[in-house]
């Protein structure tokens, strides 16, 4: 926790993490982008990809433990997380014969070229995502985002003259984005409906930009939305930063199935919830459209602020849940069995 891995600038934790691995018995390796990897079990076998993230938000914080809980950036979002898989697979190995490979993948606060190069190269039969979900919780989906941005030039002009000015013109984009997306916020769950945010506006009359984020659901057209602004701009500069559609997970998802067995086993009645956000869950799960979810431990409500501390015991226990899910999700792949523990079981969703 105390090597800083700030977007950008994981090489330090990268070469940390490879070289923890290797001693503990993994096959690891640093690819083509700086993504760590850590591999056990039969090469060619069923692959159980374990996807968690290296780098943080910005943040100098102190890393201290006190009353059974670890303070720090990352301890939450997401090296906590991520330390719970590399503790999984090496104890699940010795009891199984899939494939298992950990990725403490870079980027995934930024634009994710860590998950993007994996998808180029890389084909797993299942995906667990590493992220704080709550010791007890499965996160079965994430909002999409679409991050754009508006650059307005207009003549000059006196304030007094009716002619438009750009940063007013700017503004206007942003009312329009805003209708356009207006709902009942009692017709729908905040999940399952578009949240547009201004995130900036600034110019003056000559000049200005307008860039605005939008949270979006499962389903949402993004590329109809993106060609209804482009016409709106006219000759105005549109650019679309950032695209990534929504996802979901049934209940019945294998992966879900296999966690859930294994937070009933070591920590009471499993729940399952959706966030608000993006992971890389957003980039990976559309292009393998293999099994996945996401699990880990810690409070997501704790993620990039100054009090970020992850409770120890919640931790020790996280990595006993997803052992026994890596063993349920082995036996599945290499055999065709599907445990009675992962299909039994009360099962509840919450929105987050």
């Amino acid at each position: 926790m105390e090597t800083a891995s700030v977007t950008g600038h994981e090489d330090q934790l990268a070469r940390q993490l490879v070289d923890d691995m290797a001693a503990l018995g993994f096959r690891a390796h640093r690819d083509a982008v700086g993504n760590a990897v850590g591999e056990l079990g039969k090469p060619g076998g069923p692959l159980i990809l374990l996807l968690g993230h290296l780098d943080t938000v910005p943040g100098d914080l102190p890393v201290f433990e006190r009353d059974g809980k670890l303070y720090g950036r990352g301890t939450v979002d997401a090296k906590g997380p991520l330390a719970t898989m590399v503790w999984a697979a090496l104890r699940a190995s010795t009891r199984c014969d899939a494939h298992l490979m950990v990725v403490g993948a870079v980027g995934e606060e930024g634009c994710s070229p860590g998950a993007h190069h994996l998808c180029r190269t890389t084909k797993p039969d299942v995906v667990v995502i590493g992220e704080p979900s709550g010791l007890g919780t499965v996160v079965i989906g994430y909002k999409g985002i679409l991050r754009l941005a508006v650059d307005i030039a207009r003549p000059g002009s006196h304030t007094s003259s009716p002619g438009p000015r750009a940063v007013e013109v700017a503004a206007e984009y942003w009312e329009a984005v805003r209708r356009r997306l207006a709902a009942d916020p009692a017709a729908q769950t905040a999940f399952d409906r578009a949240i547009p945010a201004l995130v900036a506006l600034n110019g003056d009359l000559l000049r200005a930009r307008v860039e605005m984020s939008c949270r979006i659901p499962v389903g949402f057209d993004r590329n109809g939305f993106v060609s209804w602004l482009g016409e709106l701009a006219g000759s105005d500069s549109l650019s679309v930063i950032e695209s990534l559609p929504a996802v979901r997970t049934p209940r019945t998802d294998p992966v879900v199935a296999a966690l859930r067995a294994g937070i009933r086993q070591h920590a009471g009645l499993p729940s399952s919830k959706v966030k608000l956000g993006t992971s890389d869950m957003n980039v990976v799960g559309p292009v393998w459209n293999v099994p996945i979810a996401a699990y880990g431990p810690g409070d997501s409500r704790l993620d990039h602020t100054d009090e970020e501390h992850l409770d120890l015991a919640e931790y020790m226990t996280a990595i006993d849940v997803l052992t026994t899910a890596i063993e349920e999700l082995a036996a599945e792949l290499t055999t065709g069995r599907r445990s009675s523990r992962a299909a039994a079981g009360t099962y509840r969703e919450t929105a987050l």
